[in-house]
């Protein structure tokens, strides 16, 4: 495996507004910190994610601080606010994370699954981001979590490989699967950070 260069991609755009047929993408802004709350707050909801649930709007205040409006300030800052064109209210969200192997994150408030409002967002996003130069994402799924793998699925990414970490900070062993889209044209692009750097790594037969 060949580990992927990010230079190309070097000093993209932000967090440009985009519209879909049912959604709206934007900034989070702090007139949303209520929104925040909800969906940060959901234990089902953030259960396969790298943080603890939020418990008041204090915490949920401090998670927007740092986790949205700190990513904002830099260069790279594709932190989306996924709404309903219908009232531009949040309901989730879309990241990319470009200090990562550009990492792609998303959630999504319980009541709106199953609709394929994750896959829409995604794809614009995708879009946008080839649109900006990024060579490629990647994006992870807890194998407990498959139907996070099934956006990514839908999303053309493809299954590179599973890795174990112990995942912090919840401290819990995990086996995730790594799923990749080359945005540039060379398919032969893999991530390997994740892969290098785990004990335990492995391709499995059939994802």
């Amino acid at each position: 495996m060949s580990r992927a260069g990010a230079g190309a991609a070097a000093g993209c755009g932000s967090t440009p507004r985009l519209e879909t047929e049912w959604l709206i993408l934007r900034k989070f802004t702090e007139r949303d910190l209520g929104a925040v709350y909800t969906i940060f707050s959901d234990v089902e909801v953030n259960t396969f994610l790298p943080w603890f649930p939020v418990k008041s709007m204090a915490e949920a205040e401090a998670f927007y601080e740092t986790r949205i409006a700190g990513r904002y300030r830099q260069a790279q800052a594709y932190c989306y606010a996924v709404c309903r064109r219908e009232d531009d209210l949040p309901i989730g969200y879309v990241t990319v994370n470009p200090e990562d192997g550009f990492d792609l994150g998303y959630g999504l408030r319980r009541e709106f699954w199953h609709r394929g409002l994750m896959t829409e967002a995604g794809r614009a996003v995708l879009e946008r981001l080839q649109q900006d130069g990024i060579p490629f994402v990647t994006a992870t799924h807890d194998v407990r979590n498959p139907r996070s793998g099934d956006v990514m699925k839908r999303l053309h990414m493809q299954y590179r490989y599973s890795y174990e970490e112990q995942w912090q900070p919840k401290d819990l062993r995990v086996t995730f699967r790594l799923y990749q889209r080359n945005l540039d044209g060379r398919h032969d692009r893999v991530y390997t950070e994740y892969w290098d750097r785990s004990a335990v790594r492995f391709v499995e037969p059939e994802v």
